[in-house]
């Protein structure tokens, strides 16, 4: 017996054991089946398991195989894992044999990270697609490597009991599955088959009739609603779709009514990129994105004759086209055979829906069926949007496949933060450490509803994410929903609060996004936003940093007439720029002019009164301005609508350029935005079309931009520009004044992983108020 003991010692003596956290994107990826791997393979003995903050591992072995297993875990982490940091102490070792999964515990506090959801794999496709397959057509197969995440995951450490998988019991054969090392299903959470997964179906709104039977199949039920001009709801990850035949005219326009979406363009889902390629031109950047894990809508040029209704895209040059990133779209697809309309189950201003009932509620009005499933969605997601820039995706709305996954800021917060963003286009930011959670989109923060969806999407962040926010970061517009949150906030919690000015914090999400700090010259040109001199700005030059910044540029202001109404109506800004431009004396034969005659006089006597007429310096209304004079657009059905007219029909071999005086006081300098809008005019008179001027307009703002920007850098020094807000989605204008800065010998950053409108918001509030706390500014 003492022998048996010693030789036990002396074994345990030539081995060591390390404890290990490993922090990061390392749930719900297949971390643990790849750390069983490595310690199998090594002879390694110990555990590994979730928790609270990642994964924790226990590993013994020889000292040369735990120094490759340090190495290994570090350096072939599965494919959609992302390790931040890995920390590893020596303790005693226990001389016990086998490796295993150990059972997840909480720990104490919170760190671990959750991956967005992840379109359906290679693999999983090829089984959906086999008739020989035990998953054959089941349209919830998923793997370690794709499907469901942060859409159904209700609590960590991300197990099968803390999602909306946890009332499907796992059968015999998916159990043995989950249980096998060896298995790609090994401890995926949402694994299932037929025999034990939600059910799908298809109930037909106009017969109250439900097809959920395998003989009925609800794919074919829904794949001959399409083609019969239905509108069909889809529930997908993170909500309702509506679905028609993107071919069909009177379908589109039977959605639009319904929907009460008037002009906005419908995105288009298409079943592979030999469709694509048809619809769209595609290069190999726009392949990548389009088929991409996070598969968001990929904005692309349309191909001249495309087979599409007009009504999908109206007046559009561009079409949004997405791939199936579920095994119900590839099934429905696959059986509909054609590109078909997937856009936001909601009527026009209001979140997706994405619970059943309220669906059946709100939906039911629209939609002519439903196909849908019994496995909840808790967490709300759009779709992604993006624009493939310069060899990469320009985000414009980010959401599905890319939220909540964490950016890096350049230092550590002091505070735990949380940034309320702004009103359009909505985000939410919480920041703890070096971490970065910027929300999925949300929406318009212009309702209740909405609202609704704000507050439980902040709640959800602060449990995954174990964040207690004592600072919490606003915009300075005193109306805004979210700026009341916040004061609600500090009201309730005790919390300090931070306003950080509009444009400011768009130049401090480049910075951010770019993980740097300043100062630059920051270029900050919206649609609107809250003045620090009691204007309303939006064509800013900035000299800033995350701390401050001074306001060292802008466009020339005029007055908005009728305030918002100016948003929606085009001609409004035409009328106030041309009352600028030209002393109150513009021509009399301007087109513009003779399609609003009736109320022209009338807003020009209210923007000259001021009465509801606040001065703006806003880039956004000054393309609004030159859509309506060239004749484009005289009323918008959504906000940027003017603009992307104006944008889409520029003649891009076009070189010339409208020129624009600068006027510079020693503290200020002001693009003359009446040179522009003069230039217009008289070409406009003298015959050259909206092509030709769009063109010199869009070259002339980007040209008098950089020389505003070589005036700033003689009197500061700086030598690099940031670029934000929502007007550099026009890529004619952003390519033109990234070329034109380069030109001049600047270093220029833009976006990178966040969009530059304001969505981004929140996260440059974030990094402008951890910044002040850290100096003590607050």
């Amino acid at each position: 017996m003492s022998i048996g003991r010693t030789r036990t010692q002396a074994q345990v003596s030539t081995r060591i054991r390390i404890r290990v956290s490993v922090e990061g994107i390392v749930q719900g990826v297949g971390f643990r089946p790849h750390v069983h791997s490595l310690a199998l393979r090594l002879a390694l003995s110990g555990w590994v398991g979730n928790d609270g903050r990642g994964v924790f591992i226990e590993a013994e072995g020889t000292p040369d195989d735990v120094a490759r297993f340090q190495e290994d875990l570090r350096d072939q982490a599965p494919p959609l894992a992302a390790i931040h940091r890995i920390t590893a102490t020596v303790i005693p070792a226990r001389g016990d044999h086998g490796f295993h999964i150990a059972d997840s515990r909480e720990g104490a506090g919170r760190a671990t990270l959750i991956s967005p959801d992840v379109a359906t794999c290679a693999d999983c496709l090829t089984e959906l697609f086999d008739p020989d397959d035990r998953r054959y057509r089941h349209a919830f197969i998923t793997c370690t490597n794709c499907g469901p995440r942060f859409t159904i995951i209700r609590d960590v450490p991300y197990d099968r009991p803390a999602t909306t998988m946890a009332a499907f019991t796992m059968c015999g054969e998916c159990e043995r599955e989950y249980l096998d090392p060896r298995d790609r299903r090994f401890h995926a959470q949402p694994i299932c088959c037929p025999a034990c997964g939600p059910t799908l179906r298809l109930l037909d709104v106009r017969s109250r009739a439900e097809d959920g039977s395998p003989a009925g199949d609800p794919i074919t039920s829904a794949a001959e609603l399409l083609r019969s001009g239905g509108i069909l709801a889809v529930k997908g990850l993170g909500g309702y779709h509506l679905a028609v035949d993107a071919a069909n005219e009177e379908a589109a326009r039977n959605l639009r009514a319904r929907k009460r979406r008037e002009d906005r363009p419908f995105a288009v889902m298409v079943g592979d990129l030999d469709t694509a390629r048809a619809l769209c031109e595609l290069d190999g950047d726009a392949e990548r994105l389009l088929t991409g894990p996070q598969r968001p809508i990929v904005l692309l040029p349309r191909r001249p004759g495309a087979a599409m209704a007009e009504s999908v895209a109206p007046g559009d040059r561009r079409l949004g086209l997405l791939l199936p990133y579920t095994p119900v779209h590839h099934l429905l697809a696959h059986r509909f055979a054609g590109p078909y309309v997937l856009t936001s189950g909601n009527l026009s201003d209001e979140p997706i829906a994405h619970r059943d009932g309220d669906a059946y509620s709100r939906l039911s009005g629209i939609a002519d069926g439903f196909l849908t499933h019994d496995r909840p969605i808790h967490v709300r997601t759009d779709d992604s949007v993006i624009l493939p820039v310069r060899g990469r995706g320009l985000p414009l709305r980010r959401s599905r496949g890319y939220a909540p996954q964490p950016l890096r800021l350049s230092q550590p917060v002091r505070r735990a933060v949380l940034a309320c963003g702004a009103e359009l286009k909505s985000t939410f930011c919480l920041v703890r450490e070096d971490r970065a959670f910027l929300s999925h989109h949300i929406g318009d923060l212009e309702n209740y509803e909405t609202l609704r969806s704000f507050a439980d999407g902040v709640d959800h962040f602060r449990r995954l994410f174990d964040i207690t926010p004592q600072l919490v970061a606003h915009d300075l517009h005193p109306e805004y929903l979210s700026t009341k949150y916040a004061h609600d906030a500090q009201d309730t919690g005790g919390v300090d609060l931070a306003g950080v000015q509009h444009h400011h914090a768009h130049i401090a999400s480049c910075l951010a996004d770019n993980q740097e700090t300043g100062p630059v010259i920051g270029v900050a040109f919206d649609g609107l936003g809250y003045g620090t001199d009691g204007t309303i700005w939006g064509g800013e030059l900035l000299v800033a940093d995350l701390t401050g910044f001074t306001r060292s540029g802008r466009l020339s202001p005029v007055p908005l007439p009728g305030g918002t109404a100016a948003i929606r109506q085009p001609w409004r800004m035409a009328a106030a720029h041309l009352d600028a431009a030209y002393d109150g004396a513009p021509p009399d034969d301007l087109p513009v002019r003779s399609r609003n005659h009736r109320r022209w006089d009338d807003v020009v006597a209210v923007a000259r009164s001021g009465v509801n007429s606040p001065l703006t310096s806003s880039a956004g209304r000054l393309f609004d301005a030159v859509a309506a004079i060239t004749g484009l657009r005289d009323i918008a059905g959504y906000e940027g609508q003017a603009a992307i007219a104006l944008e889409q029909r520029a003649d891009p071999a076009e070189k010339g350029a409208y020129p624009a005086r600068l006027l510079d006081d020693g503290s200020l300098v002001t693009i003359q935005a009446a040179d522009l809008v003069r230039a217009v005019v008289e070409d406009m008179r003298g015959g050259a079309g909206p092509e030709l001027v769009s063109a010199r307009f869009h070259n002339g703002l980007a040209a008098a931009t950089a020389e505003a920007c070589v005036r700033l850098r003689e009197s500061t020094g700086i030598g690099t520009v940031a670029l934000s807000g929502g007007v550099f989605q026009n890529l004619l204008l952003l390519d033109g004044l990234v070329r034109a800065l380069r030109r001049r010998d600047f270093r220029v950053l833009t976006h990178r992983t966040v969009p530059p409108n304001d969505g981004g918001i929140s996260l440059g509030q974030a990094a402008v108020a951890a910044a002040r706390d850290a100096l003590g500014l607050l």
